[in-house]
């Protein structure tokens, strides 16, 4: 069961990285927006990694433009028709991943596989409102998707066997490490990095160290590449908020409840580096903290 052809829902930053990919790895990619300025958009960003990747050596102009060549973008739904294999990178709404699929259902045929990247929504409520729940799997990319090795593969209790092993070797086909897992509220990292990253927020509210101290803590002290806060604005602070609403009511643990602080960042607009503002001021040459959060004070 070759997964070779490949549909890519979306060209966003996780989307168009996806569709990065799986060009880059010799896979007819088509990618799909839902208007030609979010097209233009993705592709361009496709674009210009790819050139920043061949003036620091990273990749041959060759690579560059085989990848290209191996990429489709569409505005139309019939395009993914043929695929074999299509990966859903949409926003992260229940009912905007549900309309997408009926969509999909009516177009394409029964040797289709869905997928989804989701990082919070349960695939198995995804896959049983579409017409092929056997043929439906979760396939969480990491971000930035061009370089991290991760891929989670998540399979439900009505994945066909063969399905999931043919997704499983996809995976590999891409040069990244697929790690199986269930469809358990966040899967096997942000079951566990969530918790860990609203502790930071609640450290900082309680005082127990600064914004600086307690990322320089967890960098020096286990060896973290990045500290919790420095990580919570580079994922986004309103994505983290809306998946740990989604596993707070899941599982009704306080570890899971959004901090006060977070929910009034969220509020306030400071969203990370998206919005050039979180933890970390990012207006200047460097980031710096953003003192008002705490007013200066420990």
């Amino acid at each position: 069961m070759g997964m070779t052809k490949i549909g890519v829902l979306g060209c966003g930053l996780m989307g168009s990285g996806i569709a990065q990919v799986c060009a880059q790895s010799g896979h007819p990619t088509t990618v799909l927006e839902v208007s030609p300025d979010l097209l233009e958009k993705g592709m361009a960003r496709i674009d210009k990694f790819l050139k920043g990747g061949v003036e620091r050596g990273k990749l041959t102009a060759g690579t560059r433009e085989a990848t290209l060549a191996n990429l489709k973008g569409t505005t139309s739904v019939a395009d993914l028709a043929d695929r074999d294999l299509i990966i859903e990178a949409v926003v992260e709404s229940l009912e905007a991943k549900k309309k997408i699929f009926s969509q999909l259902d009516e177009v394409c045929g029964p040797q289709t596989v869905f997928a989804s990247n989701t990082s919070s929504l349960s695939i198995t409520e995804l896959a049983s409102t579409t017409r092929r729940p056997e043929r439906f799997i979760g396939l969480h990319f990491f971000n930035p998707v061009p370089l991290m090795k991760l891929v989670e593969v998540v399979r439900t209790i009505m994945t066909d066997d063969k399905v999931f092993e043919s997704a499983v070797d996809f995976v590999g086909t891409l040069g990244k490490k697929p790690i199986r897992t269930a469809d358990k509220t966040g899967f096997i990292v942000n079951r566990l990095l969530v918790p860990y990253i609203l502790d930071a927020v609640r450290a900082l509210e309680e005082g127990v160290g600064t914004i600086e101290e307690i990322d320089e803590a967890m960098k020096l002290g286990c060896g973290y590449p990045m500290g919790p806060l420095t990580l919570l604005d580079l994922v986004g602070l309103d994505t983290t908020y809306h998946i740990a609403n989604v596993f707070f009511e899941e599982f009704r643990e306080r570890r899971f409840a959004n901090p006060p602080l977070l929910k009034r960042m969220v509020l306030a607009g400071f969203h990370g580096r998206k919005t050039g503002k979180g933890f970390y001021d990012y207006s200047g040459e460097r980031p710096v903290p953003n003192d008002s959060l705490t007013g200066g004070a420990r």
